[in-house]
This record gives structure tokens, sequence and C-alpha cells, in this order.
């Protein structure tokens, strides 16, 4: 009797650990997921019409995003929002049809910039982006003031 109790909670504490060691190996995975989900799926799409304008965004980044580069994406739809007008580009450098766009911007991983299709004038953001993304108050307070000095010039 006692080791048929024994061997009982001895499968008990198998279960238990496969039960742990599942949980933990599943959390880990959805952790991976969703941390590299978006780069996956997204290589070139521009959000707003680029015919009439004057001003675009565009946001380089690689294969595999951090979290601050997503972040600084997030910021950027958001802000823009007040500019209907101003298209959003994101170019993944990891693509080889968009090696002719990184190299003409200097981008090999996560860059942000104004520019001018119409001058080839162009603004990098990305020093901005990286320290300001924490605070998306002053990111989008700045992205604005940049938008103005850049559409000025």
């Amino acid at each position: 009797m006692k080791s048929k109790i024994h061997e009982n909670q001895k499968s008990i504490k198998i279960r238990s650990k496969k039960i742990i060691l599942t949980s933990v190996f599943a959390t880990l995975m959805l952790l991976f997921v969703s941390c590299n989900g978006n780069a996956q799926a997204k290589t070139e799409t521009a959000t707003r019409s680029t015919a009439k304008a004057t001003i675009e965004i565009i946001q380089f980044h690689s294969e595999h995003r951090c979290m601050t580069c997503n972040k600084i994406e997030k910021l950027t739809r958001a802000t823009l929002k007040s500019y209907p007008t101003i298209p959003f580009s994101l170019v993944n450098v990891d693509d080889a049809k968009n090696e002719k766009k990184a190299a003409k911007f200097e981008a090999a991983g996560t860059a942000l910039f104004l520019y001018n299709p119409k001058t080839g004038k162009k603004k990098d953001l990305t020093d901005f982006a990286f320290m300001t993304a924490g605070d998306e108050a002053k990111f989008a307070k700045e992205l604005k003031k940049e938008i103005a000095l850049f559409i000025k010039s």
C-alpha cells in the first residue's frame, strides 16, 4: 500500500513538472513571437497617397525588430494622424527589393527619415526617435516640430 501511494506521489510530481515546463516553454514562445511577429509580414507599405506629397516619413527596419523599433513606428503613426496627407512607409532593409532605397538613405537597420521626394532632401531623425520613444508626448511634440521645420526649409 505504501509503495502504491509513493508511486502515485511520484507520478503526480512528474506530471506537475511536465505541466510547469510546458507552461514556461509556451510563455517563452509567445514572448518570442510577439517581439518578432510584426517584422515577418511587413515589407514596404505606404499608408497614404504619395502622388501630391512634398514630404514623406520613412522608417527603415531589419527583419527582426526590437520593442523600441516597434514603438517608434506606433508613435510615428499616431503623430501622423494630425497630418493625413503625409505618407508613412516602412522599408525592410533585409528584403533584397529594398536594397537600393536603403543604400540611398544609408540605412542598415532601424532609421527614421523625413524625405521630400521632389527635391531629394532628407533629414535623419533616427537619434531623435530612439531618444524620445519612451515619452509619447515628447515624441509627438518633437516630431511635429521637425515636420514643420522640414516643410519650411
